[in-house]
């Protein structure tokens, strides 16, 4: 679909980046820049940086940089067009229709489609004879009716071919099916049926779409559980299970379940804000995606040594996303599912209880210190300290420090100053070995730069050409000011060429050169290092004499690199290439 210059100012105009970022980044305002936890990598300093000014943001992390658009293609996974309807949508703008070819949306609206009719299929063959056996399990779960039904709970019938017969008889051919992974394709290009004898799971997003599906075995052979693989609408690692009726349920938290059926026991038992990952291990996109609904996640994870792993995991995610974090130490180890069925109708007071006295984070950690060491000998005390010190001696606030090592101080019948002591000690030996880690990070070689290689083997030429791209993004009169001696062939590296000929361009037709209407120009990663090209101006003086000290570098680096390429020449045909170059026409 094309769309015009225009469209897509007023679009940016009206979508103001600081409030479409903040939907999903937890902001903190340092001068003029918002700065937030980045949610495109793993890290604990904020380095992710909005530009009010040019409607652009950039995170000194990882390198991801663009505009408004970019940022909710990567947030919400989604291709240019989807983005550019979601923010129409989110101000009110009317999408242009121009004929023009929209294939993928219409292969997304399709898959959507062919999803919600398989979740209605699979729902009906559960209460038939075929479903038998899959609603005696439920029941047996402990699921009302109407809990089966609030789910969308179903069941794929043994065969191979029940739901493939299905949706054709539905207009849909075999290659949309295989694109929403309900079907596969098998030898001699024959579709089967994916799920098959499984109990299914409908899986939906925020905005009520059937995404995909979960399935559980229920004889013996196969995975116990298989999801959806990837396809145009859902990509199992940037959703939650439940989240789109958690999320209208009005507790001020979420709960983070393990799997499904600790999610429906839960919502079942009154507990409507319960959640869990999609089959897979609890990962950064999905910490995000729940800090947009709450501001605390209590965790609900298996007591088992898999689950403590992925609570402190869940953990560190929870925080980077700037949420705060609870657990619940379900007695024996139990999952909720577990502990609901095993308590009948005292179960939900119970779980209520359990979650009232939910640890924070610092609390569960000093109980992981705790765990296996018998603490009523010496040994045991001195042993516990010892871990328990650890702990506090990684707290960043004094006050917290000195809180909990009083609660240590006093369970083992010791003196808050030795506690706090050997906090000291400990808590210097782990920044120690930060220090160390970050120090080999910082003094690694070199990686070379995908966007544009060539800066690796031109680094000073490559600085140079960034600095002067820099400031005559902010003053593109320059341009004429700085002719005849500022040209393409002034670049040393290609992509620092390519960005002054789109400026040059733009500049000369009387265009802004603005990150919302380059889309066409530049991939997503070419953008992320536009705007940091971008950032460089902030420092610098952005005048002329800027601007012909930036193309004196280039041209000596230029001179050294065509030197280098005509040893061989002739000492005549040496001097006239430096001459030639000293002149400033080119070789």
């Amino acid at each position: 679909m094309a769309l015009s210059e225009e469209f897509l100012a007023e679009l940016k105009a009206r979508n103001d980046i600081e409030s479409v970022v903040s939907s999903y980044v937890t902001l903190t305002k340092g001068g003029r820049n918002p700065k937030g936890l980045c949610p495109f990598h793993n890290e604990k300093t904020p380095s992710f940086t909005l530009y009010p000014e040019n409607g652009s943001f950039y995170c000194f992390g990882c390198g991801t940089g663009g505009d408004v658009i970019r940022f909710i293609r990567l947030i919400e996974n989604l291709d240019y067009i989807d983005a550019v309807r979601l923010l129409a949508d989110r101000c009110g703008m009317q999408m242009p229709v121009d004929g023009a070819d929209d294939t993928a949306a219409k292969l997304k609206q399709t898959v959507l489609a062919i999803n919600r009719e398989t979740a209605r299929y699979y729902h009906t063959v559960l209460k038939s004879e075929q479903g038998k056996a899959a609603l005696a399990y439920f029941r047996r779960r402990g699921l009302t009716d109407e809990t089966i039904v609030h789910f969308g709970l179903g069941y794929s019938p043994e065969g191979w071919n029940g739901l493939r017969d299905h949706l054709r008889q539905k207009n849909f051919s075999y290659e949309q099916m295989a694109a929403a992974g309900v079907v596969s394709k098998g030898k001699n290009d024959s579709y089967y049926d994916r799920f098959r004898g499984r109990a299914m799971f409908p899986i939906l997003d925020v905005r009520g779409n059937v995404i995909g599906f979960g399935g559980r075995r229920m004889g013996e052979e196969g995975a116990k559980y298989i999801n959806t693989a990837d396809t145009p609408v859902f990509k199992k690692s940037h959703n939650v299970y439940a989240l789109n009726f958690a999320k209208s349920h009005g507790d001020q938290r979420l709960l983070l379940c393990e799997g499904y059926m600790d999610v429906i026991a839960l919502h079942q038992a009154g507990f409507a804000n319960a959640v869990a990952p999609l089959g897979t291990a609890f990962t950064q996109e999905q910490a995000m995606l729940l800090s947009r609904y709450t501001k605390e996640v209590v965790l609900t994870l298996d007591a088992d040594a898999a689950g403590q792993k992925a609570t402190d995991r869940a953990l560190a995610m929870l925080r980077q996303a700037g949420l705060a974090a609870r657990v619940i130490r379900i007695p024996n180890g139990k999952d909720p599912d577990e502990f609901m069925k095993n308590n009948g109708a005292e179960g939900p007071s119970r779980f209520r209880a359990l979650l009232e006295g939910a640890a924070n984070e610092v609390e569960y950690r000093l109980l992981r210190a705790g765990e296996g060491i018998d603490r009523s000998t010496d040994a045991g005390r001195v042993a516990y300290l010892e871990k328990a010190a650890e702990v506090i001696g990684t707290l960043p606030s004094a006050v917290q420090r000195d809180v909990y090592a009083g609660r240590v101080a006093e369970e083992c019948g010791v003196a808050k100053q030795a506690v706090l002591d050997t906090a000291r000690r400990l808590g210097e030996r782990v920044r120690k070995q930060q220090n160390r880690q970050q120090l080999r990070a910082v003094t690694a070689p070199v990686r070379q730069n995908p966007v544009n290689p060539e800066s690796v083997y031109h680094r000073r030429a490559a600085n140079a050409e960034a600095g002067l791209l820099a400031v005559l993004m902010k003053n593109p009169d320059f341009i004429a000011k700085l002719a005849p001696d500022l040209s393409a062939d002034a670049f040393v590296t290609a992509f620092h060429r390519k960005v002054f000929s789109e400026l040059e361009q733009r500049h000369n037709r009387g265009q802004p050169f603005d990150l919302t209407l380059l889309g066409d120009a530049f991939t997503g990663d070419e953008l992320g290092e536009v705007v940091r090209i971008q950032t460089l101006g902030r420092d610098r003086s952005n005048t002329l004499e800027e601007c012909q000290m930036c193309l004196r570098i280039m041209q000596e680096e230029r001179l050294k690199d065509a030197i280098r390429h005509r040893e061989n020449d002739s000492d005549e045909q040496a001097i006239q290439t430096i001459r030639e170059l000293a002149q400033n026409k080119g070789v």
